[in-house]
């Protein structure tokens, strides 16, 4: 039987090729999709009691325009006096957390495999254990506000089980400076992260650092295809999320777009009938072949094999209509 049939998955599209991606924009496309902001921020000052000597004085999301543009931003004060930290500190308090929230197991799985991407990447570049990597850039707990946040928010709509796609990612040019000095940009870790992740790069229309390394890392344990263009789908929602800079020649934002992936798939159905034969010649079998072929069979293979008490046998396969 020849017919087709529709098949209907959820995919999310991330669309980072114009302005990069951040942790805080990813999450916040998240929020102005529509995700529980209350659910983001309880889990978060859970998070809070577990890292020493930090006080979150200020979180929030806001609405404000980008070029004209209207979406959600991160509104976060934080009081940490630390200037580096352990990256298995850091993965401890992601840990312990994301135990003690109501999410899915996918959810803790992914918040882990992003500090642990974060901290092999560091790891490489120093050539140093992992235990032994310390944070400069990502040691602020806002780095557990982006991987928590967006552990989340994902969870909270569903959106572990889609099929998620990425666009090739915008990381900006020029140079950029920080604790290891000034470099040109992408920075090593950027590098790092992506390689032989199968996301492409472009640089993009600023020089300046235009993907974060924990953007970076959450894109990598999320994408599960790169691609140029949008897939078929049926949009049913959009979320856009702010960065923290500002930037004349286009719109800092991140755009997420959610649908139904529809495809057509054309099911054939056959039959196969197999019996033993271990009596004829093999010119028997051979004009049998043409027979079995003359009344519309699709296919015919013989397969030598051994039956009871270790007799040798042919065994004949048709494939063929119902």
């Amino acid at each position: 039987y020849k017919h087709f049939k529709e098949f209907s998955f959820m995919v999310l599209v991330i669309d980072s090729q114009v302005a990069g991606v951040s942790g805080d924009m990813l999450l916040c496309s998240l929020v102005n999709m529509g995700v529980n902001k209350s659910r983001i921020i309880d889990g978060i000052r859970s998070a809070e009691s577990l890292c020493k000597d930090v006080k979150v004085k200020k979180l929030d999301f806001v609405e404000v325009k980008k070029n004209s543009l209207h979406a959600t931003r991160l509104l976060l004060e934080i009081d940490d006096d630390a200037q580096e930290r352990k990256g298995t500190e850091i993965k401890e308090i992601i840990e312990k957390s994301v135990e003690k929230l109501q999410i899915s197991e996918k959810a803790k799985t992914f918040a882990v495999n992003t500090i642990e991407t974060l901290i092999r990447a560091e790891s490489k570049i120093h050539d140093e254990p992992e235990e032994s990597v310390h944070f400069h850039e990502a040691a602020g707990f806002d780095t557990v506000v982006d991987i928590l946040g967006t552990a989340i928010a994902l969870d909270d709509l569903g959106c572990f089980d889609d099929d998620i796609v990425v666009t090739p990612v915008a990381i900006g040019g020029g140079t950029v400076t920080f604790s290891h000095g000034t470099s040109s940009n992408p920075a090593y870790a950027i590098l790092e992260i992506f390689r032989e992740s199968g996301i492409i790069t472009v640089g993009g229309n600023v020089k300046d650092e235009l993907t974060t390394p924990t953007g970076a890392s959450i894109l990598v344990n999320l994408a599960k295809e790169c691609s140029e263009f949008y897939p078929p789908m049926k949009i049913q929602s959009v979320g856009y999320g702010a960065g923290q800079k500002d930037f004349e020649e286009f719109s800092n934002v991140l755009k997420i777009v959610r649908g139904v992936l529809s495809t057509q798939l054309q099911l054939d159905t056959v039959q196969i009938l197999e019996t033993n034969v271990d009596d004829v010649s093999g010119e028997v079998l051979g004009n049998m072949i043409e027979k079995i072929m003359t009344y519309g069979a699709k296919d015919v293979t013989i397969s030598s094999a051994i039956t009871k008490k270790g007799r040798p046998t042919n065994l004949v396969s048709v494939i063929c209509d119902s």
